[in-house]
């Protein structure tokens, strides 16, 4: 008669505290501007999986490159008010304004 061996080891559950989408997507810190609160989110680069345009230089980014999202903190904003930010753009956002390219055509005010 064969005998298997006892597991001496308890069996583990996986973590229940561990969130495995907001480890992929980093957790949301709140940083202080001059025109507010805002939520800032690290996106990593593999998670990264769109094309987005930053509204700090108006070039994209793109899918598989690190970056911000920042949001209102407080509630004045919602969900479509996220926007994806070079994270250099985002730190020198108080240094210069939002640069949006226009074609040569668009009038230059407003």
């Amino acid at each position: 008669m064969t005998v298997s061996p006892r597991r001496n080891r308890p069996r583990r559950e996986e973590d229940p505290g561990l969130d495995a989408e907001r480890a992929r997507h980093g957790v949301p810190t709140v940083q202080q501007w001059r025109d507010g609160d805002w939520q800032v989110r690290a996106i990593s680069g593999g998670a990264s999986v769109k094309t987005y345009r930053c509204p700090g230089c108006d070039q994209e980014i793109r899918p598989g490159v690190a970056h911000l999202v920042a949001w209102p903190a407080d509630d004045r904003g919602d969900l479509t008010d996220r926007r994806h930010w070079h994270s250099g753009c985002w730190r020198a956002r108080d240094r210069r304004g939002p640069n949006l390219q226009r074609g040569r055509g668009a009038p230059r005010y407003g």
